[in-house]
C-alpha cells in the first residue's frame, strides 16, 4: 500500500485528529519504516492536519495595585443555616457559537445555586446580576447576617 494512502486511512480512522507525531507512531505500528518529518511532508501534500487544542482563556487579570478585601470566612466554607454564607464565582464555557461566561452564587448550607447569569462578555455587571438574582430569589429571607465570599478573581 502506498504510504500516502496508508496515512490518509489512519488519519480518517482516527476521526481526522491525528497530527504528525501520532500519525507517525501509528504508521510505525503498522510496520512502515518512515520518518516523522516524512510523515509531516506527506500530510502537507495531502492537505491534512491534526486537530489543535483551543488556546487557554485567562479569566483573571490580577492588578497588583488593587487592595484585596479580607477573607471573612478564613477558608472555612461551612454554614449552620441557609443564607449564612454564599460563595460567588464565574467560569466560561466554549460553545459552537463562541464563549459564554457564567457567574453563579451558591448557598453553602444547601449547596444550591441561588443566582446565576450568563453573558457573552466578562464584565462586573455579569457578577452583579448573579448577586441580584440571588437576593431576589431569597427576598422572603433575612439577609442581615449574610456573608458573601468570592475568590477575588
Amino acid at each position: 500500500m502506498e504510504l500516502g494512502v496508508l496515512l490518509m486511512a489512519i488519519w480518517l480512522k482516527n476521526y481526522s485528529v491525528y497530527g504528525k507525531r501520532k500519525l507517525w507512531a501509528a504508521a510505525k505500528r503498522a510496520g512502515e519504516d518512515v520518518g516523522r518529518e516524512q510523515v509531516a511532508r506527506i500530510m502537507r501534500q495531502l492537505g491534512i492536519r491534526g486537530a489543535s487544542r483551543a488556546k487557554r482563556r485567562f479569566t483573571t487579570h490580577a492588578d497588583a495595585t488593587h487592595h484585596r478585601a479580607p477573607d471573612l470566612v478564613k477558608r472555612n466554607f461551612t454554614a449552620s443555616r441557609p443564607d449564612e454564607l454564599w460563595v460567588a464565582d464565574f467560569t466560561y464555557c466554549s460553545t459552537w457559537s463562541g464563549v459564554i461566561y457564567v457567574a453563579f452564587v451558591i448557598d453553602v448550607f444547601s449547596r444550591r445555586i441561588v443566582g446565576w447569569k450568563a453573558s457573552r462578555s466578562m464584565t462586573a455587571d455579569l457578577v452583579i446580576a448573579a448577586l441580584d438574582m440571588a437576593a431576589w430569589m431569597r427576598r422572603h429571607s433575612s439577609l442581615e447576617h449574610l456573608t458573601c465570599h468570592t475568590d477575588a478573581g
